[in-house]
This record gives structure tokens, sequence and C-alpha cells, in this order.
């Protein structure tokens, strides 16, 4: 014999979940660092026709890039705020996972484009960075700069946010390396130097987005998200009133900033009252920070054992 129950905070009136900053504020960080960055392209391509210079006009396609990669990010969050239908049951949560994993693979990409270009530079150097240049590579500092710092306060409570952040950091990063070679180029003659701080910037990136990437992929295949231990989980629910074991326990992230979860209760000749529910789901949300739980509550009849159970599901 047994019950399914669930928390039904979710959707209930009072009921809050702590995220960071709201969705509002995200969207409008979202609209001003599109923005900066459209601003920027347009300069880039202007200036890199004006000076004859191949390398603004193909750092401007990247920079379309991050502008659609920000795009991608905010559609993302607006469509995580999207009420459950009929056929997404738990809404479109998961599409903030999606827009972090590929903004991080895009990220990854572009990397991978700057040792390209850099190794080529290495076997046919390319003329010194003009003042021009460096001026617009300067302002490619700025402009991302400030775009990070639109994301900075969201990185640590959603994974989707993190993303722009790094994204947008790490093209702060390429342009102030950008004007750092191009000034010492400009005074030792050294051609060799910029291709070499590319590839260093490179290193670097792909050592920041490393872990970003892990984490968005962990969580496209459903692992229990950073943070949350599972075994801690599971020894609070084992050590309920009247609860002999637990198993099928699953925790997995619904979005970059919800986290799940579902198990089996054995607990024999009793139900899970609700009082008793509305303080299992109360708890877990405080001490786990998991907001949508759903048990399933058995008395380990003999008659009537659980399959999960006997085939060692945990």
């Amino acid at each position: 014999m047994s019950e399914t129950r669930h928390n039904h905070h979710a959707g209930a009136p009072g009921h809050h979940h702590t995220h960071g900053p709201g969705a509002g504020a995200m969207g409008s960080a979202f609209a001003i660092g599109m923005a900066l960055n459209l601003g920027y392209v347009v300069a880039e391509v202007v200036f890199g026709l004006m000076a004859g210079s191949l390398a603004l006009l193909a750092d401007a396609a990247h920079n379309f890039g991050d502008v659609l990669g920000l795009a991608m990010a905010w559609l993302a969050s607006a469509l995580a705020l999207r009420a459950p239908s009929g056929r997404y049951t738990y809404g479109l949560r998961s599409s903030s996972i999606l827009a972090a994993l590929a903004n991080a693979a895009l990220l990854l990409l572009v990397t991978g484009g700057i040792a390209w270009e850099a190794i080529q530079r290495f076997i046919t150097p390319a003329p010194a960075a003009g003042f021009t240049v460096m001026a617009v590579a300067l302002g490619g500092v700025v402009v991302n700069g400030l775009s990070a710092l639109l994301f900075a306060s969201g990185r640590k409570g959603d994974l989707n946010v993190r993303a722009a952040f790094a994204h947008m950091a790490a093209d702060a990063l390429v342009a102030l390396g950008v004007v750092l070679a191009g000034g010492l180029i400009l005074v030792t003659g050294w051609m060799w130097i910029d291709p070499a701080a590319s590839l260093v910037i490179g290193v670097v990136i792909v050592l920041g987005t490393w872990s970003l990437m892990r984490e968005s992929l962990d969580l496209a295949l459903q692992a229990v998200p950073l943070g949350v231990d599972r075994a801690a989980v599971l020894g609070y629910l084992t050590d309920l009133p009247g609860v002999s074991e637990v198993h099928d326990l699953h925790i997995w992230g619904m979005s970059t900033t919800e986290t799940a979860l579902t198990a089996h209760l054995v607990r024999p000749g009793a139900g899970l009252d609700d009082a008793l529910l509305h303080g299992v789901c109360e708890e877990l949300r405080i001490r786990f920070s998991i907001h949508h739980a759903t048990f399933q509550v058995e008395d380990g009849s003999d008659a009537h054992p659980c399959e999960l159970a006997r085939q060692g599901a945990v």
C-alpha cells in the first residue's frame, strides 16, 4: 500500500523562491548588455573599415556572436518563468540549463578560434596594431567590463546568468590583452607578443570556463546540483518520525535556479500526514534549497512490495 504526496508550495500563495536578483533586474541587465555590445559591434565595423583592419572586422563578428549569446540567455530566463502546460508539465524551466550549456560551449569555441588565429600569426606575423585598433579595443574593455558587472550580482544564484557573466568577463580580458599587446608591440616592435598574449588569454578563459561547462553539462544530465548534499538529504529523510527506509531518491535541477526531489518513504503503519508533509517540504527548502518535493509513502508490507525497492533503487 502506498500513497503519493508532494510539495504544493511552488504554486501556492505566499510561497517565495529566493534565487538572488529578481527576474526584472536580470531582464534589464540583459537588455542593457545587448545594447552596449551591439553599439560596440557597430563601432568596430566603422573603425575597422576606416583603419582597414581585418582584425577589428573579425572581432566585430565575434562580438555579434556575444549579442546572440546574451539574447539566448535572456530568452531562456523569460521562458523559465512561463507557467506549466499540458505538454510541458514543468514549464520551460530547463531552457536556462540549455542556454548556460550553449553559452559555455560557444565561449570555448570562440577561444579555440582565438588560439588558431594566434598560431597562424606565429607562422605569418601580422603588422603591429595601430593606435586605432588599441583605442577600439580599450572601448571593448569598458563595454564588456560594464556588461559583466551587470550580471555580477546574479551569477552565484543562477548558472545561466553566470554563463553570461563569464562570457562578458572573458571578452573584457581579451580586449585588455589586445590593448596591452598592441602597446608593447608599438614600443618594442616584437611581433610575437600579440599571438603569445592571445594564447595566454585563451588558457585563462578555458580554465575559467571549464567548471561552468561541467556544471551546465551535469545539470543537463540531471545530476545532483552543486551545493546539494545528497547524503545529508537522505539522512534527513531517513530520520523522519516513523520512517524505516528511503529508496528511489532522485535530486535534479529543474532549471539553473530550482531543484526538485522525488523519493519513496517506507513508514510502516502510518501515512504521511499533511502537517508532517508541510514541515518536511519547508525544511528541504530552507536547508537544501529544494523547492519541488514529491514523496511516495509505503507501509513496507510484504504483500505489496515496492518493485523499485526490490531492484535496489537508492
